[in-house]
């Protein structure tokens, strides 16, 4: 065994062992206090490279999302219009009959044209004000929607627009002055019942497929956010753990270091 006062080889070796606790125990604590194993690239680069790109991903299905929210609200306000558009035209028939009556006095036919000429100018009132996020799909030259559908904008959920004016109903011009003219009326509303159904119909079924690539678009979010925990989130009671571990080695370390800067004191007794 040789004593030196120049090299203490226990205590370099203790200071390199306390050195490497700290390390760990830095580590540890970054862990805890981000919740995170993987925080930067300096951690691990190829796991933090892949979470980027998937974390990227998620944040664009945010603005895919909020595009089928709006597509699909703009459709709604279509669809509510239109089935107020439909009741009208409902009415519009319950008039028209009436006034086909050929023993309809002249009064009451009168007045059966003044409501049926209200109902056509609600029509027109319900398809201007269905407007959403400066989109209408059911006036003439109506918007079409074409909501995105992934987060690289390849591919998007179109949903035709539908008109409903008078124009394209072909009522325009309809009137009950006469049983001609009303019986005529009949015929000319069947036509724009049926079509006005058609176009509900399509409607309906565009703001149903973006209602269901939206809860779509949600779950594979969700579905990416949980693959990226699972690369990066760190393991807390596991980290705890080992947080207590390393404090405990920590303070052993100190003491060993202490006991090791103590050892050139031993040479003093040499020389007594």
């Amino acid at each position: 065994m040789s004593f030196s006062v120049n090299t203490n080889v226990g205590a370099l070796v203790a200071l390199q062992n306390l050195n490497a606790t700290q390390q760990e125990l830095s580590q540890t604590q970054t862990r805890i206090n981000t919740g995170l194993s993987v925080a930067s690239a300096k951690d691990n680069g190829a796991v933090w490279a892949i979470a980027q790109n998937q974390r990227a991903t998620s944040n664009a299905l945010n603005s895919v999302k909020e595009s089928l929210q709006r597509g699909q609200s703009t459709v709604d306000v279509a669809l509510s219009a239109g089935e107020s558009i439909s009741d009208v035209l409902l009415q519009m028939k319950e008039k028209a009959l009436a006034a086909s009556d050929a023993g309809l006095d002249t009064t009451s036919r009168n007045a059966l044209a003044t409501e049926f000429a209200s109902l056509k100018n609600q029509i027109t009132k319900a398809v201007t004000n269905a407007d959403f996020n400066g989109g209408n799909m059911i006036k003439q030259a109506g918007t079409t929607i074409k909501a995105l559908a992934n987060a690289d904008a390849t591919s998007v959920i179109t949903v035709q627009a539908q008109t409903l004016t008078l124009t394209a109903l072909a009522i325009q011009a309809s009137t009950l002055g006469t049983k001609t003219l009303a019986s005529t009326a009949i015929g000319l509303l069947n036509t724009a019942i049926a079509n006005t159904s058609a176009k509900l119909s399509q409607l309906g079924t565009g703001s149903k497929a973006l209602a269901s690539h939206l809860t779509f678009i949600g779950k594979l979010q969700d579905t990416i956010d949980a693959g990226v925990g699972n690369l990066v989130d760190a393991d807390l009671a596991k980290e705890s753990a080992k947080l207590q571990a390393l404090q405990t080695k920590q303070q052993l370390g100190i003491q060993a270091l202490s006991i090791a800067n103590q050892a050139p004191q031993a040479l003093l007794g040499l020389f007594r």
